[in-house]
């Protein structure tokens, strides 16, 4: 399969996998995972900027759409496409030359963790701020960015550890 494929499969994948199964969990009134900002990691850096927006946007909408949520996932995984490119040279010290070249598989496992880390905790805090929308309920927003960013995770580092192929 080549690499359009690829990242055609992972897109309907983490869609489906979103709006079936993973929308339906809300264990304890804070936790509910958002796998599908794992596009955002995985998706090569040595593709057009352009498109990648697009389809990080399009993947947020159609969770919005199915979610009935008016748009806070588009925004949401938008903002962390958008500021992926800062975190990729901020924590692998990687420059516009080394793009086509990067692969998050052959990084060490400390840089993976703050870079998923990271954007998972902006993802969230975006995403539960324009939820809630109100600062008499932030310690809610804290508490949802939190549990739901462990769960995400967890999921996200579960699910790499299963998928990949040891050579």
């Amino acid at each position: 399969m080549n690499k359009p494929t690829n990242l055609l499969f992972l897109f309907f994948f983490l869609l489906f996998l979103q709006v079936f199964v993973l929308n339906n969990i809300l264990f304890l009134g804070y936790i509910n995972p958002y796998s599908y900002i794992a596009f955002v990691f995985i998706y090569p850096l040595k593709e057009k900027r352009i498109p990648f927006l697009f389809f990080s946007f399009l993947l947020g909408l159609f969770v919005d759409f199915f979610s009935d949520s008016g748009g806070i996932h588009a925004f949401s995984i938008l903002s962390i496409a958008y500021m992926r490119l800062f975190f990729i040279k901020l924590y692998f010290r990687k420059e516009t030359a080394d793009f086509p070249f990067f692969n998050l598989k052959s990084e060490s496992f400390g840089k993976v963790f703050n870079y998923t880390v990271t954007l998972t905790i902006i993802h969230h805090l975006i995403y539960f701020s324009f939820a809630n929308f109100s600062l008499q309920n932030f310690s809610n927003v804290l508490l949802n960015v939190l549990y739901s960013s462990i769960f995400t995770l967890t999921l996200y580092f579960s699910g790499t550890y299963i998928f990949t192929t040891s050579k």
